[in-house]
């Protein structure tokens, strides 16, 4: 009887994690004319949700596990791809932070570590 509590708890926490995933993709893709995703497994912290907005801006969210990165894909509505390269990476822009970024570290810029 308690294991079943304890599942019931869990499997609530998860569809609320998921939920409130859903709302941040949800209002990434408005503020960007929509959105896609891919998932990306990163070890015990669980899954990358690698988002991907129509204009070209780019985000990321955390999920604690594959399956609640997937049902809060699902709940907003996106596309997810299996890998991000080809059509889907192109989508991405990148600004000068970035470039300026990208190349303090390839030609002798700050280290990160």
């Amino acid at each position: 009887m308690a294991e079943t509590q304890v599942d019931e708890k869990q499997a609530a926490r998860a569809e609320r994690k998921a939920a409130k995933l859903a709302k941040q993709i949800s209002a990434f893709a408005k503020a960007h004319g929509g959105a896609e995703g891919q998932l990306a497994y990163i070890g015990q912290m669980g899954t990358r949700i690698v988002l991907v907005g129509e204009d070209g801006g780019w985000g990321d969210l955390v999920a604690p596990s594959h399956a609640i990165a997937e049902a809060a894909a699902q709940q907003a509505g996106i596309t997810l791809h299996e890998s991000f390269d080809g059509d889907f990476a192109a989508k991405v822009r990148t600004g000068p932070y970035e470039w300026k970024r990208m190349a303090g570290i390839q030609l002798g810029g700050p280290s990160n570590g």
